[in-house]
């Protein structure tokens, strides 16, 4: 249901939704190169927050609980990439190099466990 992508990869009729998930517009991209559905930056870490990591792997554990945190605070940035999610595919889109360490692999994770939660049947 919900795939990554680099913002620097071509984009595939596979991808469905694309979302561009950070607080910043990615070096070297220009606005009408990039295709894709929304821009949704309060999904991605705060200022704060990103600039504590700094890409840091060490920090990685760390920085999903802090991430987690303040999504869990401000469910209005997440549930519409939810219910897009219920249409079909979405691509959270991002710049990091990491491919491992990011916050679109955390939101991913974060998106993934609400979606489980939200499809729970409750007793």
């Amino acid at each position: 249901m919900f795939q990554l992508k680099r913002v620097y990869d071509p984009d595939a009729p596979g991808d469905g939704t694309r979302l561009l998930i950070e607080r910043l517009w990615p070096r070297g991209i220009r606005k009408v190169d990039l295709r894709l559905d929304g821009w949704h930056k309060e999904a991605g870490p705060s200022t704060e927050l990103r600039k504590w990591f700094s890409h840091d792997p060490a920090k990685w554990p760390e920085f999903e609980k802090r991430y987690f945190a303040e999504l869990d605070k401000h469910p209005e940035v997440w549930a519409p990439i939810l219910d897009a999610a219920r249409d079909g595919n979405v691509t959270l889109l991002y710049s990091s190099h990491d491919t491992e360490h990011n916050n679109a692999v955390a939101l991913k994770r974060f998106l993934e466990a609400k979606l489980a939660h939200r499809k729970t049947p409750r007793a």
